[in-house]
């Protein structure tokens, strides 16, 4: 071996512990991002088994698509974003622990295993969420701090034996007080009326009522429905979107994303109010659906080009290709709903076909426009 060769590699500088330690904690939030995709892709697969669709393995996921979409995929995603916020070490074992419980469940582990696992990672993220309460008492950190707790009652009463739908209502908390907690904070830059703040801890107030009482009782169902119509209105009043739509670009992208979203929550509240889910199935799937589907991922799309970069440190960019799947998210929705409500079974089954063209089309829209920018994705820093 020539000495030119043997050179180099005796003159590179050893790596500095901090520089040690970033790309350490880097490997773990990619690692972790890949386990929250894990969880979307066999979510989805048993979502797909559910609605009818004959799949492999189809049987043994479909029961598991509630968990895996919302404490695999959500609560692996949202523990991670504390957990950068908060920049310390221990509150990374939330998400940690839920990614743990998603390959428990996947491997075949008991639920109750994997429900063990998932309310550990929700302790961790009350606690990491409590931290930034004490730093920063608020309204919206203590908003975040309650949809934590919401996740970790949801995940206690799994564990307990309780069947999802009767707790599924805490689950829907955690995912839509997180969101109005994010936007909360956004919403200190318009101008506030007076008792704006009390409108909203009363939403909240009647949110936990209602996910108490559960989603399959009908006073539970009222109380929540009441909930997210107030909710709702606030945000639409008080949200920084609703002058964001009018300007150009990415801004007016994620203004979209959010008020697209902002009208599937209200309709679920008017839902959930209006129709008995006691009596008929209609509500609790407009519930799930039209909040997960119509309002959460939305909200994804609208904040995976600023969540990924800060996340993963991946420079993607906006492009205007990118309302197309926004559109289809929305209209799969609809078909969903329409489905829902005329007894459509074959619609249910092409509303599913349509929430995976979106989402793909999603990504493929961030990969094309980044390609087109940077000439591949970059990851931040290198």
């Amino acid at each position: 071996m020539s000495s030119a060769s043997v050179t180099p590699a005796l003159e590179a500088a050893p790596l500095s512990r901090p520089e040690q330690t970033l790309r350490l904690r880097m490997a773990l939030r990619l690692v972790l991002l890949v386990l929250g995709g894990l969880s979307l892709l066999t979510g989805l697969w048993g979502a797909m088994a559910r609605l009818g669709w004959p799949l492999p393995l189809g049987g043994t996921l479909a029961s598991l698509h509630g968990p895996l979409m919302i404490c695999g995929l959500f609560g692996t995603l949202i523990s991670l974003e504390r957990a950068v916020a908060l920049g310390r070490r221990w509150s990374y074992a939330a998400p940690v622990l839920s990614g743990l419980g998603t390959l428990l469940l996947l491997t075949g582990a008991p639920e109750t295993v994997g429900a063990a696992a998932y309310a550990a990672a929700a302790i961790v993220l009350a606690g990491a969420s409590l931290q930034i309460t004490i730093q920063q008492p608020a309204v919206f950190t203590g908003t975040l701090l309650f949809g934590a707790l919401a996740w970790l009652a949801g995940n206690v009463l799994w564990l307990s034996g309780h069947a999802i739908p009767d707790l599924v209502g805490w689950w829907l908390a955690f995912l839509v007080l997180t969101i109005a907690g994010e936007r909360l904070e956004l919403s200190r830059l318009m101008p506030q009326r007076r008792g704006s703040e009390a409108l909203f801890l009363f939403a909240v107030g009647l949110l936990v009522a209602g996910a108490q009482n559960g989603l399959l009782t009908e006073n539970g169902a009222i109380l929540f429905g009441l909930a997210l119509l107030i909710t709702t209105l606030w945000l639409l009043r008080h949200d920084i979107a609703r002058l964001n739509i009018f300007r150009t670009g990415q801004t007016r992208f994620m203004a979209a994303c959010m008020l697209s979203g902002y009208t599937w929550l209200g309709l679920t509240g008017v839902a959930l109010i209006v129709f008995s889910t006691g009596q008929s199935s209609f509500a609790y799937d407009i519930a799930l659906h039209a909040v997960l589907i119509g309002f959460v991922l939305s909200m994804v799309f609208g904040h995976a080009l600023i969540i990924l970069p800060a996340v993963a440190r991946l420079r993607l960019r906006y492009a205007p290709i990118l309302y197309a799947p926004l559109l289809l998210l929305h209209a799969s929705v609809a078909v969903r709903v329409g489905a829902g409500l005329f007894d459509w079974q074959l619609g249910r089954m092409g509303s599913g076909i349509l929430t995976l063209v979106a989402l793909a089309s999603f990504v493929g829209g961030l990969l094309i426009s980044t390609k087109r920018s940077h000439g591949t994705v970059q990851i931040a820093g290198n």
